[in-house]
């Protein structure tokens, strides 16, 4: 257990940094969901770029690797396109 006054602080600022980061990648990944289940090529567009938004927010904030968030936004790109 933690002895001094800053790592009791770090420890708590930790969990809810956590928390926070784990909350945007779980909605991030249920708004690619959604977005690859959509059939009306419309719909899917104006999805994409919100979702496309998301995806370069979390790879700002490290929470996913930057080529991760490249891969997943071609691949998205590429379903969009053939609907």
């Amino acid at each position: 257990m933690a002895n001094h006054k800053s790592a009791l602080k770090r420890i708590r600022s930790n969990e809810s940094k956590r928390l926070r980061n784990k909350y945007q990648h779980k909605t991030t990944r249920n708004a690619i969901k959604k977005l690859r289940s959509v059939t009306d090529k419309k719909e899917a567009e104006t999805l994409f770029s919100s979702v496309a938004s998301m995806i370069d927010k979390l790879a700002k904030r490290n929470i996913i690797h930057d080529n991760k968030a490249a891969n997943l936004k071609s691949k998205l790109a590429k379903h969009v396109g053939a609907l």
